[in-house]
């Protein structure tokens, strides 16, 4: 597939390394020739010096040839302009980050569609409904359910109270005939492996478990943790993300947030009526242990410095907070975050990351999710009518060995995948995959 990138900042650079990995002949345009050079060291990207609003560099960059146009600079209106613009000089889809929520109203979004522009996405949204949904299953660092809350993937970090380290997949399977959860990778030293039935779990590792949703108070009690009745909430940041987090949950629970710029802080307390807004410095442990931290249910440091969210995120697990929620969006510090106990991990270019990447598949895919802290994608796909993966029981299809099929929705029907089950058309299909094997898995479902 032809990609055409606008915009070189961290989404469009994350974006366009990750759609390289996966075969697709990409092209970005930016007009900071240190970005480009950035990131024509480390990958075989095509780059455009220039204007991305102007019919010259969409031109230079054929645009009209694209099968795919990704706007992803921080400047909303350029995005818009320059989508409309290749889709009209002929970019098959056209896509467009935007900063406005009102935007995505469905009313609104007819609009941009009769400009030529298919699809928006506003990753700031997007981290702050990762994050609350985090908050509502506390006992994962990570939660993602599909066609409709039948199946779920959970992940979290097996410590010392969990009953399965030293046991074997299969010795924690009671009936392999009949499932009703599935380990479907396993996170250990920096690798993401897809497991067998003679692996075993130990401290430390990080489980991925795609569940049938009436197993899954049976799942998380595996986890060791016991569920948080959130009811105080600490948000350290008047950021984008946490200025929509305060205003989803208020209304149901005590929110405090923590605000560094004076001016900031005094009209987010016009914005957010029911939010006890603090200008302080969130990275002052006096200041934060005044202001109650160790009597909060959750805390969530979602500021624009990964550090201070890292650091503040520590504190919050030392002072003994139940649910920590951190926003890191250097994707080098992750495994760093992690290594050091913050297991719950938001980053927003994964995020939008997850919402683009499945217009780029040849083949009909509901839902994915790039997985933090993880190289891996959770998908999700309907099988078409003659399909190979409607030929045969799953054992013989002969399935790449970095992916793996977790679970299968067949009406109102769920079913956790074993070897002898055969998959027929329509059938809503997960897959947890390795970088390696997405390109290949498409295939299966046409």
């Amino acid at each position: 597939m032809r990609i055409l990138i606008a915009g070189a900042g961290e989404v469009g650079t994350h974006l366009a390394r990750m759609l390289s990995n996966v075969n697709h002949e990409v092209t970005i345009i930016d007009e900071d020739p240190k970005k480009l050079e950035e990131i024509a060291a480390s990958t075989d990207i095509l780059s455009v010096e220039g204007d991305f609003t102007t019919f010259e560099v969409l031109n230079k960059a054929s645009a009209r040839k694209a099968d795919l146009f990704l706007a992803v600079s921080q400047d909303e209106n350029a995005n818009i302009l320059a989508a409309s613009i290749a889709k009209n000089l002929g970019a098959k889809k056209a896509i467009s980050r935007v900063d406005h929520i009102e935007y995505m109203q469905p009313g609104n979004k007819e609009v941009f569609l009769n400009m030529g522009v298919d699809y928006l996405f506003y990753p700031e949204q997007m981290a702050a409904d990762e994050v609350i949904n985090l908050l509502g299953h506390n006992r994962s660092s990570e939660f993602v359910d599909f066609s409709g809350g039948k199946l779920a993937l959970v992940v979290y970090k097996l410590d010392e109270s969990s009953p399965l380290p030293g046991n074997t997949l299969l010795e924690v399977t009671e009936d392999r005939n009949v499932l009703k959860y599935r380990t479907v990778a396993i996170s250990r030293d920096g690798e993401t492996i897809i497991p067998r039935g003679s692996d075993d779990f130990r401290v430390g590792d990080t489980i991925y478990v795609i569940v049938d949703e009436r197993a899954l108070d049976e799942v998380m009690a595996f986890s060791g943790k016991t569920k948080v009745n959130i009811k105080n909430l600490m948000i350290l940041g008047g950021s984008r993300i946490g200025i929509a987090v305060a205003k989803a949950l208020q209304d149901h629970v005590n929110v405090k947030l923590i605000e560094y710029k004076e001016d900031k802080a005094y009209k987010l307390t016009e914005l957010l009526e029911k939010t006890l807004i603090i200008h302080e410095d969130g990275r002052n442990t006096a200041a934060m242990m005044d202001e109650g931290l160790s009597s909060m249910d959750a805390f969530v440091s979602v500021t624009g410095r990964s550090e201070t969210n890292i650091l503040t995120a520590m504190l919050a697990k030392r002072m003994g907070v139940k649910k920590v929620v951190a926003a890191v969006e250097n994707l080098n510090y992750i495994n760093l975050a992690e290594s050091i106990g913050i297991d719950t991990l938001v980053n927003k270019k994964r995020i939008a990351a997850s919402n683009i990447f499945r217009f780029t598949m040849n083949t009909d895919v509901q839902a994915i999710k790039c997985l933090t802290g993880s190289e891996a994608e959770v998908l999700e796909f309907i099988a078409k009518p003659e399909s190979p993966v409607t030929k045969k029981p799953i054992r013989e299809l002969q399935f790449p060995k970095d992916a793996i099929i977790g679970g299968i929705v067949r009406a109102d029907e769920t079913f956790i995948a074993v070897g002898s089950f055969e998959i027929k058309p329509y059938d809503r299909v997960v897959v947890f995959a390795l970088p390696d094997a997405i390109g290949d898995i498409g295939e299966y479902f046409r």
